[in-house]
């Protein structure tokens, strides 16, 4: 009998076993929009990505096509690196714009420096220039403070600016405001980085397209989130102009972000860019926020502390309040010291989640 040396796999002719579900479905919580599973249809995405063989390391046809969706939400010249989790993005997209004695103003409340810890320091090598912001935003006044002593060789070399968008205060920025930014940045010879883990849910906020405040504004690279959208996981560093890219080929690759089999996150990210599943998901949390900041607001002793402009909620709660209220809802401290507490919805918050958790808190302040 002749053996050809091709071995078949038929993948389902056997039975699987039964999944094992170990938490509980019905629990919720406002701690973090990452709480949240995975969308319907992004599950189905990686479905249908799955069968069969593909060539590994970027060069697959669903990598292929995610550059052309991209390009048609952020301009003809823009290039999507997928990797693997926010903080890589975020780290190798500042590598791309800075040489080894560059740093970069950002705020103190911004997640590369409060939530990173100190990774853009110790793996990307650059220093953090912080500033003191009320909103969580940059204006070009804030940024000169810290812009300053190019040729010094004593100082870090003041060369990006990271802005984030929608904030870690759950604000956001005007096209009209990030373009002041990227004016001023590269007046001074600097570059703009922009955070957009929460990018989705500031379009949403604003009404715009996704390139009116990136691209259009002047941002040269952009970290784009998808796991707080509904990604299993994945994120991707957009360069939206290639002159200020100094090697993010290569970049990516010593920093352990090249995914070998790259087509599930780019699969991921054309489910949710192709159609309009980013900004479903995203008008879809922020509404919720909306909702519950309205229910919060009618409780007295409850004190929002910053605009409810995307899917998160600021407010300081009674002493001792919060940790009896978390008994029933998981949600963090923003600032213990002072009671500041943030509640953070998702794509599949539901109005009865919210309801409930605004009944919950009444309870517990005796509305």
């Amino acid at each position: 009998m002749h053996h050809t040396g091709r071995v078949t796999h038929d993948v389902t002719s056997t039975a699987l076993p039964s999944p094992v579900r170990l938490h509980d479905p019905q629990l919720r919580g406002f701690a973090s929009d990452n709480y949240s599973g995975v969308h319907p249809e992004i599950l189905a995405a990686l479905a249908a990505a799955n069968d069969g063989h593909q060539v590994s390391y970027g060069e697959d046809v669903y990598t292929e096509r995610l550059q052309e969706v991209i390009r048609g939400h952020f301009g003809a010249a823009a290039t999507a690196f997928p990797v693997f989790n926010g903080t890589a993005a975020n780290v190798l997209g500042l590598q791309s714009l800075l040489p080894r004695w560059g740093a970069v103003v950002c705020t103190q409340t911004a997640h590369i420096n409060m939530d990173e810890n100190g990774a853009p320091e110790r793996i990307g090598g650059m220093k953090l220039l912080q500033v003191a912001s009320a909103d969580g935003k940059l204006t070009p006044e804030l940024i000169d403070k810290e812009a300053w002593g190019w040729g010094d060789e004593h100082r870090a070399q003041p060369l990006a600016v990271s802005i984030a968008q929608s904030t870690e205060l759950g604000t956001t920025y005007t096209p009209a405001e990030v373009r002041a930014i990227t004016e001023h940045a590269h007046a001074l010879g600097m570059k703009v980085h922009m955070d957009g883990a929460r990018l989705a849910n500031a379009a949403a906020y604003l009404g715009v397209p996704l390139r009116e405040f990136t691209t259009d504004a002047g941002v040269d690279v952009l970290s784009f989130g998808g796991t707080k959208n509904g990604l299993l996981y994945g994120e991707a560093v957009v360069v939206l102009n290639p002159e200020a890219d100094s090697g993010l080929k290569y970049l990516r690759k010593m920093n352990m972000q090249l995914a070998s089999k790259m087509r599930f996150i780019s699969a991921q990210f054309i489910a949710l860019l192709e159609d309009d599943l980013w900004l479903r998901s995203a008008s879809h949390s922020n509404a919720m926020a909306a909702r519950l900041r309205a229910g919060v607001e009618a409780i007295d002793g409850v004190r929002p502390t910053q605009p409810t402009e995307a899917n998160a909620v600021f407010a300081v709660l009674p002493q001792g309040t919060a940790d009896r209220i978390r008994e029933a809802f998981r949600f963090y401290d923003w600032d213990a010291s002072t009671g500041e507490v943030r509640w953070m919805c998702s794509f599949d918050t539901t109005e009865d989640d919210v309801d409930a958790f605004v009944a919950a808190v009444a309870r517990e302040l005796g509305a």
